[in-house]
């Protein structure tokens, strides 16, 4: 008979473990259990170029279920791998899409189904729900991968009916909807910086079993009673919740566009924020803001993750900026000192930035400061140019304004931490994050200039890693963005440019950091990620994101690297460890990202001990 149990750790404590775990001591031992491959990118399309495998797998009774970047839903064997059935909901592939990803499906178990023993031969019993591209969300059998009948109309809901869509494709669902009691509760993602008047960022909750509108939630309520020309502030990351407290946790991005906010005066409460909402009703708890009046794409992109911090129920805040907040879980006090700094001032006729930004009394994640002695390069030519191009910028320190000169903004606006979000360790009180340290550079434009601003760039473009404009349209600026890199391909600042890191939440510092791949084999620089940790009570740190085609577990107190393991693709997603069987398994999804340029695929690897 096999037994199955999810030993996946994000929050305040471990499941027992009742087969051998993984630990440092015999983690060399893993091998690949199964290989099992989506077919996600057949037939091969232009629309693959923006494909992005980022999901999860969860395991529920018995089955491994995971999504597809086009939104298909598998579910698999866990100890075999072997596919039990696929839904494809045939999104289509002729858009434009902002985004193509979608990072798992929640689950959830109707209370009030009959019987257990007969409750498990009636339809839905066990619901999937997953928010697709095209906006829609869906709520599938997980027995048969079949769509619920009477879940909305045939199974589907259709959330942009209500909404004022500018453009199709640039309103969708990426991340996996959040389930809290009968409710099943999601966000969206918006398409950035097309211009001021863009889709609102409201979030809603359904009834699980009928995909009634239960309640709304609008971010910027503040935009409609001023007629402020602006939307967005949408939660486009997963959704943290707390059944106990009836809490919802809502990590919100930037009100529309990201890089001018004239049209948008004052802080713009509750965009970039942490809001807490009652899960049962959507009503406002408390809010807390990362960063008021935001000019650099500072969303909050990772999950909130609840943990417990000296005796008391909390909530960790990782951002892109690098800082780290925690919070009252029921009030939304800061439970360490956080103060407000004077930033710098925009030089922008009709910005105005705002004069302070809030800064947590302890350590940040990464560096937040950048000057020509940080400069790198594999050569003293390479060096050379890099600290010519940092002279041209405006560069005075964390929250310098967008200028027509072009600010330096150290972190960029991939982070810090991203999507991936961290994972706490209660035995360690240690909280770990994948961190990027990358330098971007944004510029405005007059809009009379862009043209020729646009034929410049592309008669002479060194950036390997690509730089793009965007229109802003409405307001009286479009926007360039890059990274900093030099003619040769490489970062411009001093490596890790991609690193784990450990904070320890009892010190308030970073106990350790460790590069997170290599650019080239043997070169420990860290490589720009996107994906997040997963830690396990065996003392081990499981993580990809990386550029390169590993998934690596490092030593929970040291940071060392104890082990990796190759992949057929790049793996820009979170892992996962489940038991069955009598073994632990850790799984990972391996397809690529086209984005970010890594090797494309679609394989899902699962390892265990030989």
């Amino acid at each position: 008979m096999r037994t199955l149990s999810l030993i996946l750790c994000t929050v305040a404590a471990w499941p027992a473990v009742h087969a051998e775990p993984i630990t440092r001591e015999n983690v060399g031992k893993l091998r690949v259990a199964w290989t099992y491959h989506t077919h996600a990118l057949e037939p091969a399309t232009a629309r693959n170029q923006k494909a992005a495998f980022e999901s999860t797998p969860i395991l529920v009774e018995g089955t491994l279920y995971l999504t597809t970047p086009f939104n298909a839903v598998v579910a698999l064997d866990p100890v075999t791998g072997r596919e039990q059935w696929k839904f494809d909901p045939e999104v289509s592939r002729d858009h434009d899409y902002s985004e193509v990803t979608s990072r798992g499906v929640a689950a959830w178990v109707d209370p009030k189904a009959p019987d257990p023993k007969a409750a498990k031969d009636a339809p839905c019993r066990v619901r999937l729900f997953e928010g697709t591209i095209e906006a829609r969300l869906l709520a599938l059998d997980a027995k048969t991968g079949k769509l619920c009948a009477d879940f909305g109309i045939g199974g589907q809901v259709d959330l942009g009916h209500d909404v004022a869509l500018n453009s199709l494709g640039d309103y969708e669902v990426t991340s996996a909807p959040t389930v809290v009691g009968d409710l099943v509760i999601t966000g969206s993602s918006i398409g950035d910086n097309r211009s001021v008047e863009v889709e609102r960022g409201i979030v809603r909750a359904y009834d699980a079993r009928t995909g009634k509108l239960r309640w709304t939630w609008d971010p910027i309520p503040w935009a409609g009673q001023r007629k402020l020309r602006t939307g967005a502030a949408n939660a486009w990351g997963a959704i943290a919740a707390d059944p106990g407290h009836d809490l919802v946790f809502v990590p919100t991005g930037s009100a529309s566009p990201d890089y001018f906010g004239g049209e948008r005066p004052g802080n713009n409460a509750y965009a970039n924020s942490v809001v807490a909402l009652r899960a049962s009703t959507g009503e406002l708890v408390w809010g807390f803001q990362v960063v008021h009046h935001d000019l650099w794409d500072y969303d909050v992109a990772s999950k909130p993750v609840l943990i417990d911090y000296q005796g008391r129920a909390a909530v960790a805040v990782t951002t892109k900026i690098g800082n780290v907040f925690v919070l009252d879980r029921e009030t939304g006090k800061p439970l360490m000192t956080v103060e407000e700094r004077a930033v710098p001032k925009s030089d922008i006729p009709g910005e105005e930035a705002s004069p302070s930004q809030p800064f947590p009394a302890w350590a940040a994640m990464v560096p937040q400061r950048l000057s020509a002695a940080d400069m790198w390069g594999p050569t003293p030519e390479i060096r050379e140019w890099c600290a010519k191009k940092l002279a041209g910028l405006r560069n005075d320190g964390l929250f310098t304004p967008p200028s027509f000169q072009g600010t330096v903004q150290f972190p960029g606006n991939v982070g810090g931490v991203n999507w991936g979000g961290a994972t706490w360790d209660p035995r360690r009180n240690l909280l770990f994050a994948n961190t990027n340290r990358l330098v971007a550079v944004v510029k405005l434009i007059p809009r009379a200039d862009l043209p020729a601003a646009i034929k410049v760039h592309e008669s002479d473009n060194n950036n390997r890693l690509g730089g793009e404009f965007a229109r802003q349209t409405g307001t009286p600026y479009a926007m360039y963005r890059e990274f900093l890199v030099s003619p040769e391909g490489t970062p411009c600042n001093t490596p890790p440019w991609g690193a784990l890191v450990a904070f320890d939440l009892t010190t308030g510092k970073l106990r350790w950091e460790a590069p997170i791949g290599e650019m080239k084999p043997g070169a420990k620089t860290g490589t720009p990620n996107l994906g997040g940790p997963m830690s396990t009570p065996g003392g081990l740190i499981f993580t990809a994101a990386a550029m390169d085609t590993y998934l690596r577990a490092f030593d929970a107190e040291t940071g060392a690297e104890v082990w990796k393991g190759e992949l057929p693709a790049s793996a820009q997603a979170t892992p996962m460890s489940y038991e069955a069987d009598g073994k632990q398994y850790v799984v990972i999804c391996a397809g690529g990202h086209g984005k970010l340029g890594t090797k494309m695929g679609d394989a899902v690897v699962a390892f265990r001990l030989e």
